[in-house]
């Protein structure tokens, strides 16, 4: 049997073009090397699993490759440190004593330290000197989530790059782009769960696909990727908005309870109402339909549902959603807490009036 290579090291970029959503610092870099004005410490910031590293790594292979028209390999001019269990003092002044040794082939040795508020401040301050003035051949490039523990004097004397999140749809995009390589059956809107559930994170994104794609035997649903991740489809929020719309109070604690049978969190389910009632906000206008992050099926639904809501009523609902959120953590019985949330929700503008309290 061949060995199954995970998709986050199967697809993982090996060129700056093919990094997803982190196009203004990609293409910043490759102009850096074009007019040789590329700086000698560069510290690489930003949440996991957004292509820290990956660019990283590009850049290192891109900085010798630039200088040479051959396919001579560099990478043993490339060193990686992580400083989750390389932080010590020593750990540094041993990369201060090999930065003194130019390249034997090539122009520059690189050296990425990977999680590098993880250093020590004693190792930090080792290293400041080498980082303030490194011998023309190197190139340091930092990588960190948290760029909040890096002392202001080593950031001081770097370059600094803020990747961002990825956004949902460039997350889809990408995993519509894999499975249709990989010919698998898939449906658009379970593609954008497991975007909304990887929070920004490709790396997650692509874990979590693979998971899925093995729970539906290469048959992504949305409704079977929804429950095994415990979250609701887009369709479950748009029969329980009916519902609400209705002002049937019985019927939705009813599918409420449901829902708790099914283990879904309490806090996913009142953000993904707050979400699923913008959607209807910005449905109700041409223009601000297109930001809402879904399938075009999914999309006519909220058009044609938002048809016969007024803006007062949809309003309304979200400020008594978002209120509910922010006091849910300090409330002990969460369960009584949603229940009440909905009953109010059901009882919004009842016979055209808008109840008292709400």
């Amino acid at each position: 049997m061949d060995s199954f290579v995970v998709s986050a090291l199967k697809y993982r970029p090996t060129s700056f073009e093919e990094v997803v959503g982190q196009e203004g610092i990609t293409q910043t870099l490759e102009n850096s090397i074009k007019t040789n004005q590329l700086a000698q410490a560069l510290l690489f910031c930003g949440p996991r699993g957004v292509g820290k590293t990956t660019c990283a790594r590009i850049l290192a292979k891109k900085i010798n490759s630039s200088e040479v028209h051959n396919s001579e390999d560099f990478s043993f001019n490339v060193f990686e440190l992580d400083a989750a269990s390389n932080n010590s003092v020593e750990d540094i002044r041993k990369i201060n004593e090999q930065v003194r040794i130019p390249p034997q082939v090539g122009t520059h040795k690189i050296y990425i330290i990977d999680e590098a508020h993880m250093l020590s401040n004693s190792a930090f301050n080792a290293f400041l000197k080498t980082l303030e003035e490194p011998p023309k051949h190197v190139i340091f490039i930092l990588a960190t989530t948290e760029k909040n523990k890096i002392i202001p004097t080593v950031i001081s004397r770097c370059q600094v790059y803020d990747f961002k999140r990825i956004s949902v749809i460039k997350i889809q995009e990408f995993l519509s782009k894999i499975a249709k390589e990989r010919m698998l059956e898939f449906e658009e809107n379970a593609l954008y769960l497991i975007a909304q559930k990887a929070e920004g994170a490709l790396r997650d994104a692509l874990s979590i696909f693979d998971r899925m794609v093995s729970f539906t035997k290469g048959n992504l649903s949305e409704s079977l990727v929804a429950e095994n991740l415990s979250l609701l489809d887009h369709q479950t929020y748009i029969e329980l908005s009916k519902i609400l719309i209705k002002n049937n109070i019985p019927k939705i604690l009813i599918a409420y309870d449901d829902l708790i049978k099914r283990g879904i969190d309490n806090v996913q389910f009142i953000k993904g109402l707050g979400d699923h009632f913008r959607n209807l906000v910005l449905a109700k206008d041409q223009k601000t339909a297109a930001l809402i992050e879904v399938g075009e099926s999914i999309k006519n639904s909220y058009v044609e549902e938002t048809q016969t809501l007024s803006t007062e009523y949809l309003m309304d609902s979200i400020k008594l959603i978002n209120s509910s959120e922010m006091n849910f953590k300090g409330v002990k019985n969460k369960r009584v807490h949603t229940e009440f949330m909905l009953m109010q929700l059901a009882s919004l503008h009842f016979n055209g009036e808008k109840k008292k309290g709400t």
